[in-house]
């Protein structure tokens, strides 16, 4: 497949890297949301499930629009987006605005996850996307540290509304540098048309479902931590600046998952041994979570479903759709609306639950099914 000049892969890294830094940059303002809001903290967590269902929502908008328009405007306009909903955040008074906000800026951001993903498989192949995919989740490991860490520190500071200024902010400049920087790649063979046969061919498609089950189980398991960890250390003492530096070890932690998932995968392991050895690591780590829930040490286990998600999302996100290249925009739209719907659905029963290692166990029992079943 022909494709227009490459982009720059550090600005394909900064926008994929977009939705997951905004949430834990947003993550340490929970308490103060829910102090603020005068909610309680389960409330407060359904501000995390809304976004996601919303997120699906986003992608796919953004994935169709990608296939029709072009990827350059499909990205700047969820940027665009995003800002609007977090200026809205800005100047919301009400908890009913506030989620309709997160709903706005969900949506817009989906385009970072979905319109680079369709970018990458437009400039690479193969063997070659699975290592950019590995770069990419090298990337995204350290997006914990700057989110959770300037999150907690802007909490500290300003409350939450310093950190949604951050956030239209970081919006405004990232959509500065697309639209100085960002080339276009869709493909002059791009399908726009039959999206009534993809979709039938995708339904159709059980290892695509199993695919999609495990994302949402893994981004859970991920996630949940980030919903609900705020008011785990909060009643064990921790302010909302220590809770941000938690970030520096989930860190190191998807760094060193996405560095072994590289390494393994040069020396012969298939994408499939690694998902199931990953779901396995994220069980016994789930366990230990659930035994130590009311403890500090839960960090060491978190640490361990941290490392599983770096192995394992890269071979699963790359393997996906390699059947549907002829129409990789609308295919990741349907694929991501699927497991981001999942993903918000799964974060709404973790918000009633307010059980961490629950939920991490229970992600992780099922996620090994999916990996066992999985050709």
């Amino acid at each position: 497949m022909k494709t227009n000049k490459k982009p720059p892969l550090w600005l394909l890294t900064l926008l994929i890297m977009f939705p997951q830094l905004v949430e834990t940059i947003y993550s340490p303002a929970l308490p103060d949301i829910a102090r603020a809001f005068q909610v309680g903290s389960e409330r407060a967590a359904q501000t995390h499930s809304v976004y996601f269902v919303a997120f699906a929502v986003g992608v796919a908008l953004w994935g169709w629009l990608s296939d029709r328009v072009g990827r350059r405007p499909a990205m700047m306009a969820g940027l665009l987006c995003y800002g609007a909903g977090s200026a809205l955040a800005l100047v919301a008074t009400d908890f009913s605005i506030l989620l309709l906000a997160r709903m706005v800026a969900a949506i817009g951001a989906a385009a970072g996850s979905v319109v680079v993903q369709t970018m990458l498989r437009d400039s690479y192949e193969s063997t070659a996307l699975a290592r950019v995919f590995s770069v990419m989740g090298a990337a995204l490991a350290i997006s914990p540290v700057f989110g959770l860490v300037s999150g907690g520190w802007l909490v500290s500071l300003y409350g939450h509304t310093g950190v949604f200024v951050a956030l239209v902010t970081l919006a405004l400049m990232l959509l500065i540098l697309t639209a100085c920087l960002l080339p276009e790649t869709r493909s002059e063979n791009t399908s726009g048309s039959r999206f009534g046969g993809l979709v039938c061919r995708m339904a159709g498609d059980g290892r695509l479902w199993k695919n999609a089950m495990l994302v949402a189980l893994l981004n859970t398991m991920l996630f949940s931590y980030y919903s609900l960890a705020p008011f785990l250390f909060g009643q064990l003492g921790w302010s909302a600046r220590a809770f941000g530096w938690t970030g520096i070890l989930l860190a190191f932690a998807s760094l060193s998952g996405s560095l072994w998932n590289r390494k393994l995968l040069s020396i012969g392991l298939s994408p499939e041994q690694l998902v199931k050895n990953a779901c396995l690591l994220a069980l016994l780590s789930g366990v230990a979570a659930w035994i130590l829930q009311q403890s500090v040490w839960i960090l060491v286990p978190v640490v361990g479903v941290v490392i599983a998600y770096g192995i394992a999302i890269p071979n699963v996100l790359s393997q996906a759709l390699s059947q549907y290249r002829e129409q990789a925009g609308a295919a990741g739209a349907l694929f991501g609306l699927v497991y981001y719907l999942l993903l918000g659905m799964m974060l709404g029963l973790a918000g009633i639950v307010q059980q961490l290692g629950l939920v991490l166990t229970a992600c992780a029992v099922i996620a090994c099914l999916c990996s066992l079943s999985r050709r």
